[in-house]
């Protein structure tokens, strides 16, 4: 067997691989041999079939068969020693009708080739990594919270801006009959509001469904319809009110404290917006940081410039998917997918020039933390170290779920770098701020 390559440019090479008859005529002869022990075929017994009418009868598949299994092989071990760092796969080149009563035969392969390049971390103009905090406002609001979460409801006689109103949506041709409770600062317009403003039990409201709430979910929920149902629904439904209550605020004692934390963990009202400041800002942390490492990705796939075996990848797609596409469809799957590719490239290099590694210990730990945070959410405090790993053991038997974790754990090690080594300045505000900042206003 002969292996030879010719670089057509610095992105693409052919290889053409050369098998001779001693490469297969072996193992080609010892399986017609096993065939002719075990065919079938009538007037023959069992075994004593001529070798000719079993070389007539299988010969030219197995042969087709080994052939194509020593190509892949020997193209697969070439591409590994001479550590051709390819995009997709190899594309046989198309040919004639193979002549398989030949001795010899001649296969070629066009490679799309992954391209050199440079990464450079540290640009011009510097990319802002969001220090997020919990301003007082944000602490009153989440304490309030709490205490009409944990609070008492206390019957009143007629709506006011914060009642609590049970009642019924219907509405018959729609067959809507659906029992919620609701808090006027959900609806969309002040419109809404003023019509609820002074009315009582037993009184029944009639509402333009259009412009109700903000989010096509909540009007989901409120009529108990299906997206499907509530997507540019306009239609006329009356609530009737059942009962109005008004929330009161648990006290911040002790007794609340102990329900939040645990008995003793806090202890003051100073330790509660501590403790809550605290809380917010971890989750913040993770916010801030997606958003960094989005930042980042985008400033490497703009900065870093190469180009890429552009025509080989779109003929490659043709055939790569589970459903083969024309050129037309390639192409625009290739544009479509280009800078995702780029990245992937660009991640590889930052990967390898950074000694990027997760480790089978670095996944099993954070699926334990992980496991440990969520059983933490139930109740569970002190899970036992069997118990962790019992569960993580479990999670990490799905490799899709381990592929996931480990992809997790590469994202973080390059955050790492990209605070080190790229040209960050620090930007701290409010969560407020930083939303309307980043997003836009809610």
């Amino acid at each position: 067997m002969n292996i030879t390559r010719e670089n057509v440019d610095a992105l693409n090479a052919v290889v053409k691989v050369d098998i001779a008859k001693e490469d297969y005529s072996d193992k080609v002869e010892k399986i017609l041999t096993d065939y002719r022990k075990t065919a079938n075929i009538p007037g023959f017994r069992k075994g004593h079939v001529p070798m000719g009418m079993v070389k007539k009868q299988y010969g030219k598949a197995v042969l087709v068969d080994e052939v194509n299994k020593l190509l892949q092989d020997a193209l697969n071990k070439y591409l590994t020693e001479e550590k051709l760092d390819v995009l997709g796969q190899p594309l046989p080149k198309p040919q004639d009708e193979i002549n398989w009563e030949a001795d010899e035969f001649s296969f070629e392969f066009e490679l799309g080739l992954a391209p050199e390049f440079e990464v450079k971390l540290k640009g011009k103009k510097a990319i802002t990594q969001y220090n997020i905090v919990a301003d007082d406002k944000m602490i009153d609001e989440q304490i309030e919270r709490i205490q009409k979460q944990y609070g008492k409801l206390v019957s009143q006689d007629t709506v006011v801006k914060d009642s609590e109103i049970t009642g019924v949506y219907t509405n018959e041709e729609k067959e809507i009959d659906n029992t919620v409770t609701l808090t006027l600062d959900k609806f969309k317009g002040k419109a809404t509001e003023k019509q609820f403003i002074g009315a009582k039990a037993g009184d029944v409201i009639t509402l333009k469904t259009k412009g109700l709430y903000d989010d096509e979910h909540e009007l989901m929920h409120a009529l108990k319809l299906s997206h499907d149902d509530v997507h540019g629904l306009d239609i006329e439904v009356n609530f009737t009110i059942n009962e109005i209550n008004e929330r009161e605020l648990a006290d911040l004692d002790q007794e609340l404290f102990d329900k939040l934390f645990g008995k003793d963990t806090v202890t003051t009202v100073t330790e509660l917006r501590a403790k809550i400041k605290e809380d917010a800002e971890k989750q913040f942390v993770q916010q801030a940081d997606q958003k960094l490492l989005n930042d980042v990705t985008e400033y490497l796939v703009e900065s870093t410039k190469f180009d890429l075996p552009a025509e080989f990848l779109t003929k490659w797609m043709q055939t790569a998917g589970e459903k083969e596409m024309d050129e037309v469809q390639a192409r625009e799957e290739y544009e479509k997918s280009e800078k995702s590719l780029r990245y992937q490239l660009i991640e590889g290099k930052l990967i390898t020039d950074n000694d990027v590694q997760v480790t089978m210990d670095d996944i099993k730990n954070h699926a334990r933390e992980m496991i440990k945070g969520q059983m933490a959410q139930f109740g569970q405090m002190n899970p036992s170290d069997k118990e962790l790993d019992d569960i993580a053991a479990r999670v990490l038997s799905n490799q899709d779920e381990a592929r996931r974790i480990s992809e997790q754990l590469i994202s973080q090690k390059l955050l790492a770098v990209y605070k080190e080594k790229a040209n960050i300045k620090v930007k701290e505000l409010s969560y407020e701020k930083f939303v309307k900042e980043v997003y836009g206003d809610k």
